[in-house]
């Protein structure tokens, strides 16, 4: 029996009894449950198989409520806030004590956003309490962007997947620390370098820390297929290097034919970075179905979301 509904009311009833469920975002679908149930967010760490030391982002229903959960806001995130919320940009502040540690990977400050779903909007405003959600899939694996590919990762595991339908932003959240008031991006996400720096300024970009990492996605290896993965700038060179072998393709828009291929997607004919990063993880999803040998992607455009999208192919070729 699928465990996929579009029943608000049914998974405002397992939140408020400590369970978890995975709610639609405009990002990718998230494993959610009360941040304040230490039952709940186990859970959610132990379903995804995820470290503990890796903090957790908290959803919020709107821009007032965020006052409630961090002790200071710098004027740059108030100036995000209000440009992006709802959407896909994540602030990292100074938490307040009601913030549990196993939140926050044990540091003293708290990830934070309002997703720009109006089902999980609804969701929010409903409960009593802000939700813990990273993305629907287990640790390392590829982040799930429909409720199918929750339910193919984790149908006995939890109880219930809100159906909002696809995802339309494709890939996480930028996510923004600050330091002496300066932002910081942690992650690469839906909302472009170019967008941020046209409210704020110059952004500096600190995304990679193994140990103890400020925020979600920063370990190297991240966003993978269980099929070994390659990233090319070279797509012929490369195919030549894996000869014999069965070969998916990913592309940008090239509509390469080579009966090296066993299977191809293109993610955006007509070059739109937005489009190929709506489609980016479920084409990984269908590639790593395939039973091929090896996955070789077109490196994109290394601006605006082409910088984020390649961030992502990059952390799935590591091995």
């Amino acid at each position: 029996m699928s465990i996929i509904s579009k029943d608000i009311s049914k998974a405002v009833k397992l939140l408020n009894n400590e369970e978890i469920v995975a709610i639609p975002t405009e990002t990718v679908y998230g494993l959610a449950g009360n941040i304040y149930s230490e039952k709940a967010v186990k859970a959610i760490f132990e379903t995804k198989q995820r470290p503990f030391f890796n903090p957790l982002i908290v959803h919020i229903p709107n821009i007032e409520y965020l006052e409630t959960l961090v002790e200071d806001i710098p004027e740059k995130a108030k100036l995000l806030a209000e440009a992006f919320w709802p959407g896909p940009i994540t602030l990292v502040l100074k938490k307040k004590s009601i913030i549990p540690y196993l939140i926050t990977g044990g540091k003293d400050t708290v990830a934070v956003r309002i997703p720009n779903h109006p089902m999980t909007l609804e969701l929010l405003a409903t409960l009593d309490f802000p939700l813990a959600a990273p993305s629907a899939n287990p640790f390392n694996r590829i982040s799930p962007t429909t409720a199918e590919h929750v339910e193919g990762y984790f149908k006995n595991e939890i109880k219930m997947v809100l159906d909002g339908g696809p995802c339309q932003k494709g890939i996480e959240s930028t996510i923004i620390g600050f330091e002496n008031g300066e932002p910081i991006v942690y992650r690469l996400g839906s909302t472009s370098i170019e967008d941020l720096e046209a409210v704020v300024g110059n952004v500096i970009i600190k995304n990679k820390k193994e140990a103890a990492p400020e925020a979600p996605g920063m370990l190297e290896r991240h966003y993978a297929p269980k099929t070994k993965t390659v990233l090319t700038s070279h797509l012929t060179k490369t195919l030549k290097d894996y000869k014999g072998l069965r070969i998916g393709l990913l592309t940008y828009n090239d509509i390469l034919n080579n009966d090296a291929i066993d299977f191809k997607i293109i993610l955006s004919e007509s070059k739109n970075l937005e489009e190929a990063a709506s489609k980016l993880y479920d084409a990984l999803h269908q590639l790593d179905q395939q039973n091929l040998d090896i996955i070789i992607a077109e490196q994109l455009p290394d601006y605006g979301l082409g910088k984020s999208i390649n961030d992502r192919l990059l952390r799935a070729t590591k091995s």
